[in-house]
């Protein structure tokens, strides 16, 4: 079975092109495209040619330690509420009392600690707001 016909002929990519440029020519364009949304050189040559806009995305760096703590507190967050559905789980499972009450206790046990956690929460994120 063919491959289906292209709806429209005239905007393939069909002729080849080839240039000759400069090692600093050829590294000006490899870092375009590293820092662009183009995934190739080709197509940031064929966006310049078309005075097309090439979107550059820049990294900051200096808040890599504010998102790795916010990565942090997410795992412990999730771990946390894992922790949270084991114990009711348990709870809703036993008819002794007193291992209700003891399991309640558990479940308030680590509600206080999402409670901590958070705090810690607001904290790094009135950090962002500043920042922004």
């Amino acid at each position: 079975m063919p491959r289906k016909k292209h709806p429209q002929p005239a905007q393939l990519l069909s002729r080849p092109v080839a240039i000759r440029l400069t090692e600093k020519e050829y590294r000006r364009l490899e870092n375009i495209r590293r820092q662009s949304d183009c995934h190739s050189l080709g197509e940031v040559i064929r966006r310049i040619l078309a005075r097309q806009p090439i979107r550059l995305f820049h990294k900051d760096s200096s808040m890599d330690g504010v998102v790795e703590e916010l990565a942090a507190v997410r795992a412990e967050l999730r771990a946390i509420g894992l922790n949270i559905n084991q114990v009711t789980r348990h709870f809703n499972g036993t008819t002794n009392a007193n291992k209700r009450v003891l399991l309640a206790h558990q479940a308030l046990e680590q509600y206080r600690k999402v409670e901590a956690k958070i705090s810690l929460l607001l904290s790094l994120i009135s950090q962002l707001a500043k920042k922004w």
